[in-house]
């Protein structure tokens, strides 16, 4: 008995991360007035990130936490989201909308994400490790590349 309701516990943690993710996929339209000025509509699937017609593979590292969200995204934790944190390697070189750029002139490193209902946000990060995420952490930080609006 206590062995079927560890399994069924683990089997409805990996259902509620795999719907998690989920939730962020698919085809996003820029609502923030930095979306459209550097990214115009994007696509997120769970291999590439796509701007611009241009397309970036990107690795789900893992969901974030409660605490993760408010801090990055200044979330209200009393409403139902999800987010995530991505590897990713977009070079600073790179120009997107009217010649604008992610992060200046360094490399996008690291995306979070925050969903809640059909709204998207997501914030590039240019370190080479990962952000941290904590109320503290994001108070002194410089890699914060930007942070992006978008709905379906």
């Amino acid at each position: 008995m206590l062995n079927t309701l560890r399994k069924t516990i683990a089997a409805s943690f990996l259902i509620f991360c795999l719907t998690a993710a989920a939730q962020e996929m698919g085809y996003w339209r820029a609502a923030s007035n930095t979306a459209r000025a550097i990214t115009g509509d994007i696509t997120l699937s769970e291999e590439k990130l796509g701007i611009n017609f241009l397309t970036f593979p990107i690795v789900r590292v893992r969901a974030l936490t409660d605490s993760e969200l408010s801090a990055a995204f200044d979330s209200d934790n009393s409403l139902a989201h999800s987010g995530s944190l991505y590897k990713v390697d977009i070079s600073g070189s790179k120009k997107f909308l009217h010649k604008n750029t992610l992060c200046s002139n360094e490399d996008a490193e690291w995306i979070a994400t925050y969903v809640s209902g059909r709204t998207l946000k997501m914030a590039f990060f240019s370190s080479q490790t990962p952000p941290l995420l904590t109320m503290e952490g994001r108070a002194n930080a410089s890699d914060l590349c930007g942070t992006y609006s978008y709905v379906k």
